[in-house]
């Protein structure tokens, strides 16, 4: 096939009047439309040679030049589409597609993304939704094909899966897109400079060990309790307030699906519970508990079969937030940023509960965990002693 050639002027030829440029859009919309390419790329070439043509004409121009497999023509013309409209999403497309097909797939992956964003909430007509469908699946397969020549060159390196540090290892997963990016976002108060772990090692804790040393103990207490009242002393652990706000639509707000016994509920002691518990409070004091207000809250923490804590995130990123599993049926999990855990019986969680996390119950039986919040390590006293003063001067809620 004769391909004209794609040259952009050096000056301006004759100049069309509106109604002659108006006619020739037309008819090589028609000449697109009825699959004769080649015309409509010289008509549409006509008005770009005056000098006069748009985001739109450039676009019909684009177009014309891939009916007939031109690519360098295409981009020729896409790049002066994105100059014009650098927001237009046909023409990330194009772009996208042009890149591709020169071989430059890094480029060509980066406009098909940028395109999808660029569409996200916008009312688009069905053939361009038909083409962002196309790029979903071009999306996944360059980004499969660039993920594997990353992981041959790595091992080729000598850095095979099995030798890589977990934190270079997360760095990839979050690279390919596995994993995503989790950051502190407390609700109510922010310390800067704290570091990004969504869960703390236990044996970092000289107190940790011990208290897991307890957990028979704990659990004996609980077990009592259970059986003398069952689960009457428990409350709703998300109630509605009258005097507070709220932002959201949590299904389990006022719900006993997720319901809590306090030892300790921000700072408030209840004697009662601590004088039939006795073992479970003393073996919680070896912790860095932040005596202060609305703080520490010490809990049993009851999820019902079939239930679900939504995505949330805490209101303090002072602290951290532990877990002690004490009744764990099979089928419960728990998720903090990137890393889904499963409870076992005994064995402690530390976490940042600022970074958003989720838990839930697919068993048919009740899970129970102890909860208690301690101050965060990187914390110097004189840290914990302002952040402690600013808390009784101007309380800033509870958990």
């Amino acid at each position: 096939m004769n391909r004209q050639p794609f040259l952009l002027p050096r000056r301006p030829m004759q100049q069309l009047s509106n109604q002659e440029a108006e006619k020739l859009v037309r008819e090589g919309v028609q000449a697109l439309q009825s699959g004769r390419g080649s015309l409509a790329r010289s008509l549409f070439n006509r008005i770009a040679e005056t000098g006069r043509a748009n985001a739109q004409i450039w676009l019909l121009l684009a177009i014309a030049c891939r009916t007939e497999g031109d690519m360098a023509a295409t981009e020729a013309a896409v790049d002066r589409l994105l100059a014009l409209e650098p927001r237009m999403v046909r023409g990330h497309i194009l772009k996208g597609d042009c890149r591709s097909h020169a071989g430059d797939e890094g480029a060509a992956l980066g406009y098909y993304e940028s395109a999808r964003l660029l569409a996200d909430g916008q009312a688009l007509p069905p053939d361009l939704v038909a083409e962002l469908r196309r790029i979903e699946s071009a999306i996944e397969e360059l980004k499969e094909r660039i993920e594997a020549r990353r992981e041959a060159a790595l091992v080729e390196a000598g850095l095979t899966p099995d030798t890589r540090s977990p934190r270079f290892q997360q760095a990839l997963d979050i690279l390919s897109g596995r994993k995503r990016i989790f950051v502190q976002e407390p609700t109510a108060f922010y310390f800067p400079g704290l570091p990004q772990i969504q869960f703390y090692d236990p044996a970092s804790f000289a107190w940790a060990a011990p208290l897991e040393a307890s957990t028979a103990a704990i659990r004996g207490e609980l077990a009592r309790l259970l059986e003398s009242t069952g689960t009457k002393d428990f409350r709703p652990y998300i109630q509605s307030d009258p005097n507070r706000p709220r932002r959201d639509d949590n299904p389990l707000l006022d719900s006993t699906d997720w319901s809590a016994l306090f030892l300790i509920e921000n700072g408030k002691i209840a004697k009662e519970t601590i004088a039939r518990c006795p073992r479970t409070w003393e073996a919680v004091q070896a912790a860095p508990l932040p005596h202060m207000t609305n703080s520490p809250s010490v809990m049993f923490s009851l999820l019902r079969p079939g239930s679900r804590i939504v995505p949330h995130t805490g209101m303090f990123n002072t602290r951290l937030v532990c877990h002690l599993p004490l009744i764990v049926p099979p089928g419960c999990g728990f998720r903090v940023g990137n890393e889904v855990r499963e409870w076992e019986v005994g064995k402690l969680f530390i976490f940042d509960d600022t970074i958003e996390h989720e838990a839930w119950n697919d068993s048919g039986d009740d899970r129970v965990v102890l909860i208690f919040d301690i101050w965060r390590p990187e914390l110097s006293h004189r840290e914990r002693d302002e952040v402690t003063a600013l808390f009784a001067s101007s309380p800033l809620g509870s958990r």
